[in-house]
């Protein structure tokens, strides 16, 4: 039940929210179940979670490994594919002998759209 609701979600989405899509079909199932499931998904690497900034972890399917944007002004989350990830990763590593989990945590920033000054015209 809980890897349906994450699969209809087709995004990043915490436990809670997984939960909410779950009681709305099982209204029984309990909050440690839907964590505990998370936790497992998770081991057998059925699903990553990520920390997007403030709030609680969240989750997604793992089909690819990707380094995630979290814009600081309207909070849109851009995933960044591995063609530009993986160099600045190499780099890091090169350089500096540290191996990146670019997956994990979010690079944060200023999308386009909250970067660009506003129109006054």
């Amino acid at each position: 039940m809980v890897l349906q609701a994450l699969v209809a979600s087709g995004s990043h989405v915490t436990a809670d929210d997984l939960l909410q899509r779950v009681r709305h079909d099982h209204p029984d199932v309990s909050a440690s179940s839907v964590y505990r499931t998370m936790d497992l998904l998770t081991h057998h690497g059925v699903v990553d979670h990520v920390h997007l900034g403030h709030g609680p972890a969240q989750y997604h399917l793992t089909t690819e490994v990707h380094a995630h944007l979290v814009c600081d002004g309207c909070g849109a989350i851009t995933e960044l594919e591995p063609a530009l990830s993986s160099p600045f990763a190499r780099q890091v590593e090169d350089r500096l002998g540290f191996r990146l989990d670019l997956g994990h945590f979010a690079l944060t920033g200023w999308c386009r759209a909250c970067a660009s000054p506003p129109d006054h015209a």
